[in-house]
C-alpha cells in the first residue's frame, strides 16, 4: 500500500525505487525480482527495481495516465516455512492511481 500511494503521473521510475517501502533486512534475500512491473505474461516493462537491484539509467521514465502496473511484494525469510506474496494491478489516472484488483484483503489478517 505504501508503494501504491506514490503512484501518480510524473513520478519517475527512479523516484519510485528511491522512495519505496524498504524491506526489513531479514526479507531482502527472498524479495521478488521487481517491486512493480507492467501487466503481461512475465514481469513486462517497466521493471521498477528494489534499491538493492537498481541500475542507474535503466528503465528510467515517468508514469503517465493510462499506464497499468502490477505492484508486488513477497515477504518471507530465507529458510523460513511461510511467506506472503501479494500483487495488485493498478491503473495510473490523471490524479493518482486506481486499484483494478477486486479481491479485498481479509480483515482478519490485517492486524
Amino acid at each position: 500500500m505504501t508503494n501504491m500511494a506514490m503512484l501518480k503521473p510524473g513520478v519517475s521510475f527512479t523516484e519510485l525505487t528511491e522512495r519505496s517501502h524498504k524491506l526489513p533486512a531479514e526479507f531482502v534475500e527472498q524479495r521478488y525480482g521487481v517491486m512493480m512491473h507492467g501487466i503481461g505474461l512475465c514481469d513486462e516493462y517497466p521493471a521498477i527495481l528494489y534499491p538493492e537491484d537498481f541500475i542507474p539509467g535503466a528503465f528510467d521514465y515517468v508514469l503517465e495516465p493510462g499506464m497499468t502496473l502490477c505492484v508486488e511484494a513477497y515477504i518471507g525469510a530465507a529458510g523460513g516455512r511461510e511467506g506472503v506474496k501479494l500483487e495488485e494491478q493498478v491503473l495510473i489516472t490523471p490524479t493518482g492511481v486506481e486499484n483494478l484488483t477486486k479481491c479485498p484483503f481479509d480483515p482478519a489478517l490485517m492486524a
